[in-house]
């Protein structure tokens, strides 16, 4: 069995595209920096994962993912190793995203002091009690979770 769970926060804004060629898929590459459960004096504080999605989990990562988002990615470690044209063998792993969701509110990523670039104005007028947000009619088929 090969499944990986992670969360963490996106270290960069996300690179998307979409594929050449006669079936166009869309791809999502970010990198994520997850916290270390023990932190031993001298060793890195966290883990850096270079993450891929494709299709409508890219084009989700796209719409509303940014440099500082904290978020769960389950999926599969994949190895990518090669030999450089210089005869040496490079070794590298990522992360082949299944499913990717908020780790968070959009109030606690703004409250962060990782410049999520969510602000801290009022909530919107259309909000209910419990700060909930009516959803507009017709706009279900817009949304990525549905």
């Amino acid at each position: 069995m090969n499944k990986v769970i992670l969360m963490g926060r996106l270290t960069r804004d996300p690179e998307v595209r979409v594929s050449q060629g006669e079936r166009q898929t869309t791809i999502g590459r970010f990198s994520i920096a997850v916290d270390r459960r023990f932190k031993r004096e001298g060793q890195p504080d966290a883990d850096f994962f270079n993450c891929t999605a494709f299709g409508r989990q890219a084009e989700f990562i796209e719409k509303y993912l940014h440099k500082g988002t904290k978020v769960v990615v389950v999926g599969s470690i994949q190895n990518d190793n090669y030999t450089n044209k210089d005869g040496v063998q490079q070794y590298s792993t990522q992360i082949m995203v299944d499913e990717i969701e908020f780790a968070e509110s959009k109030n606690a990523s703004s409250e962060s002091n990782y410049g999520g670039g969510y602000n801290n104005a009022a909530p919107a007028s259309n909000t209910q009690p419990g700060g909930f947000m009516n959803i507009p009619d017709g706009i279900v088929e817009e949304l990525p979770f549905t």
